[in-house]
């Protein structure tokens, strides 16, 4: 059985998701490796064409710990809003390896929540007009 600490996280990510306003959620997977470990895959429609596509892997060793993540948002037209991720290919930037990709190009960031990428995605989307 997966530890509580685990569950009560993925609990508050699929109520984020779920509570969202003028969106659905096109796909909503988590995938067991054992009992403390768990990769999400979630993708959310926005009504004005957005997509949000939220990847991330997670272990519970005492406390929550992600191991890799992607957080990427892009308007109907498929182009970029935003992505964060830790994949390591900008190590010149500070807090190597957590940075964040927009149309201008790629900035240092730290590591996200998924909680805060929802919200700022949700926010974004605002600016943006409903298909």
């Amino acid at each position: 059985m997966p530890h509580d600490v685990l569950l009560a996280y993925l609990k508050e990510v699929e109520k984020a998701t779920g509570d969202l306003r003028d969106a659905y959620v096109e796909l909503y997977e988590e995938e067991f490796l054992g009992n403390e470990r768990v990769n999400l895959r979630i993708r959310v429609r926005f009504y004005n064409g957005c997509l949000l596509q939220l990847n991330e892997a997670v272990i519970f060793q005492a406390k929550i710990e992600h191991l890799g993540y992607r957080y990427h948002f892009q308007d109907k037209n498929s182009d970029l809003i935003f992505r964060y991720d830790n994949t390591p290919h900008f190590p010149e930037l500070p807090n190597f390896p957590h940075h964040r990709h927009n149309p201008a190009g790629t900035e240092p960031s730290t590591s996200p929540s998924i909680l805060a990428a929802i919200a700022e995605a949700a926010e974004l989307c605002k600016n943006y007009e409903r298909t």
